[in-house]
């Protein structure tokens, strides 16, 4: 079985490819692949990866193979490279200057033989470029390429200190971004202040997804909120669900309101459910709307 390498470039792009000349690689270790239009420079980031998608694509040879580990050639071409990717950073700005849309140039990379160059910015809605790029193809006589970014990648490139005042878990370890939704706001009871739970890019926390499985475990368990439980002898509505502390909150119509443990809920209704004819047998009663 052929090794395949998970490796993030420059662009902080990640791709795959085949260590097929069985070199001695170790994570952080910067190598030299083959890709589309020439030679990259790429950080390694696990040494072994493998699904069934990845095997696929070995099979139909479309994987990049790595050619080597950087060597010091390698690394002073990438000190060059470095220096070229700010001299074009500025020229863009320069060039952009005569057109009337707006853009926030981020970022600027050079491809490490220097056969594309890419350019990541920011703009309200979508820009129509391409004038612009064939200017700038003809300036620096390269494949060019830009990429507007989304609000989360501009804070992994800018950087920061998030609420929990950590670093930017987008920054210091996260590879690529999940789907964060609304449910897994509503679902964790946190929708009351919605500036709260958004970051610095504007976008949810990506810690509602870190902390979505052990909610869904256990709304399982809970009742759905606005559901009806009888409850004292008095029709009561689910308001809210405290999944972190195993508590149900209920509600009636004239406004009285209770609290009640999930330990207790599924005395009531819990076991009700898989045996009804225990109902009778207990001093309180649960019942679904």
């Amino acid at each position: 079985m052929q090794q395949i390498v998970e490796i993030m470039f420059r662009t902080e792009r990640v791709d795959y490819f085949v260590n097929s000349k069985h070199l001695e690689i170790e994570p952080d270790m910067q190598v030299i692949v083959r890709v589309e239009r020439g030679e990259d420079i790429g950080r390694i980031i696990n040494c072994s990866v493998h699904n069934d998608e990845l095997e696929h694509k070995y099979q139909n040879k479309e994987l990049g193979k790595i050619l080597r580990v950087a060597t010091e050639e390698d690394i002073k071409q990438l000190e060059i490279v470095e220096t070229r990717d700010s001299e074009a950073h500025q020229k863009f700005i320069e060039l952009e200057k005569k057109y009337p849309f707006e853009m926030k140039l981020l970022d600027t990379k050079y491809q490490l033989d220097g056969n594309k160059l890419t350019f990541f910015f920011s703009a309200d809605g979508r820009v129509d470029f391409r004038d612009f790029v064939r200017e700038l193809a003809n300036e620096f006589k390269t494949r060019i390429e830009l990429h507007q970014t989304s609000g989360r990648e501009d804070a992994r490139r800018l950087g920061g200190l998030g609420i929990c005042g950590k670093t930017y878990c987008c920054v210091s370890w996260m590879r690529k971004f999940d789907q964060v939704t609304i449910q897994m706001a509503k679902d964790q009871n946190l929708l009351s202040n919605l500036s709260k739970i958004s970051g610095p890019c504007g976008r949810l926390l990506c810690c509602l997804r870190f902390e979505d499985n052990e909610y869904s475990h256990n709304r399982n368990e809970f009742p759905r909120q606005g559901e009806k439980i009888s409850y004292h002898e008095q029709e009561m509505k689910v308001a809210k669900n405290d999944f972190y502390n195993g508590r149900i909150y209920l509600v009636a119509d004239n406004g009285e309101n209770e609290v009640i443990t999930l330990e207790m809920y599924k005395i009531l209704y819990g076991k009700n459910k898989r045996n009804p004819s225990n109902k009778k047998n207990n001093k309180y009663s649960a019942n679904k709307e």
